[in-house]
């Protein structure tokens, strides 16, 4: 049985990557990963404001001036609470290439230019085999366009893209007015990759204590969904791009959907940070006995059979069957 797919261009021995997250701290975790079926590993992300010596200095003076500024308390961490400084993840980069056989993808998380450029070419010469961009922008300004953000996301991909030699996957989110649009445009500006969906952390108010605070929560299965329709809507639409899903995947059952929608890897974290690297192998072998029971040979053979152009209700994707389900409901 075949389970070998190609996502950025990289041969993977099956459609299962660690998302980026703190599972790439430790090489003897890695290594865990690596035995139980990983077929490539993403870095956490190295944030903008830790790229950019400015903002670096910014940091420090909003840390020493937390005191005094209510605005610029505790809302970026303190410089020394990052887990790993930018010196200390191009260090691991190179020590987890050594360490592993499948492929490590540094990932940069930013909303501007920013220091992204220099540091993709010093993640790639560190020896990633690839760049995830996580453009996690969340404008707040009403004076500022979806055009004028798209327009600046696709600026800094260009600049990634010329500036290094290994394949660039760029992480969106589905708060675009057309992500299918948006998704085209980031094909034609030279992203080997895009990764369905980036999620966006809410913030909880404490009624008590009249604070803004951050929830981290783990994902379910069924946030899936939402990245299954879009998997299907651009499978059929991105024509040199690969296609990952990312967040909602914990069962093999999951892993299969995604393959039907389109998606050329699956990437796993909550389900690993909850169960452990373990968590894998039974994701390998669940997607094994699938094929195994529809008598599919190879991954290939039913990944994207799903999609809005080859499955049998392509409305059931679009708005049609949006008005259908609620028409359903009976009180």
């Amino acid at each position: 049985m075949n389970l070998e797919t190609t996502y950025l261009g990289l041969k993977l021995r099956n459609p299962l990557v660690v998302g980026a997250s703190p599972l790439g701290d430790q090489a003897e975790t890695c290594l865990k990963l690596q035995e139980a079926g990983a077929a490539a590993l993403v870095l956490r992300s190295l944030f903008e404001e830790q790229i950019s010596q400015e903002q670096q200095n910014l940091l420090h003076a909003v840390e020493d001036a937390a005191g005094s500024n209510p605005e610029a308390t505790s809302y970026f961490p303190a410089y020394g609470d990052y887990q790993l400084t930018p010196d200390q993840y191009l260090r691991q980069i190179g020590l987890l290439k050594k360490a592993l056989h499948i492929p490590v993808i540094a990932s940069l998380n930013g909303s501007g230019a920013g220091g992204w450029t220099g540091y993709a070419r010093r993640c790639a010469e560190a020896g990633a085999d690839a760049i995830e961009l996580n453009l996690y922008e969340l404008v707040t300004d009403g004076t500022v366009s979806a055009e004028q953000t798209e327009a600046g996301m696709l600026a800094t991909v260009r600049r990634v893209v010329g500036a290094v030699q290994v394949p660039v996957a760029v992480k969106i989110s589905a708060f675009h007015t057309s992500p299918a649009h948006f998704a085209l445009s980031l094909e034609r500006a030279g992203a080997a990759g895009v990764v369905i969906m980036n999620r966006f952390l809410q913030p909880d108010l404490d009624i008590e204590e009249l604070e803004v605070k951050p929830r981290l929560l783990l994902s379910d299965s069924s946030e899936l969904l939402l990245r299954l329709r879009w998997l299907a809507i651009l499978s059929p639409q991105l024509q040199k791009s690969s296609l990952a899903v990312s967040g909602g995947v914990h069962t093999a059952n999951d892993v299969v959907k995604a393959i039907l929608a389109g998606a050329d890897a699956v990437q796993v974290v909550s389900a690993l940070l909850a169960r452990g690297p373990a968590a894998l192998a039974g994701l390998v072998g669940g997607l094994e006995q699938w094929m195994a029971a529809h008598d599919y040979e190879s991954v290939a053979q039913f990944r994207g059979i799903m999609d809005l152009t080859h499955c049998p209700d392509p409305s059931a994707f679009e708005r049609a069957n949006y008005m259908k389900v609620l028409q359903s409901w009976k009180t």
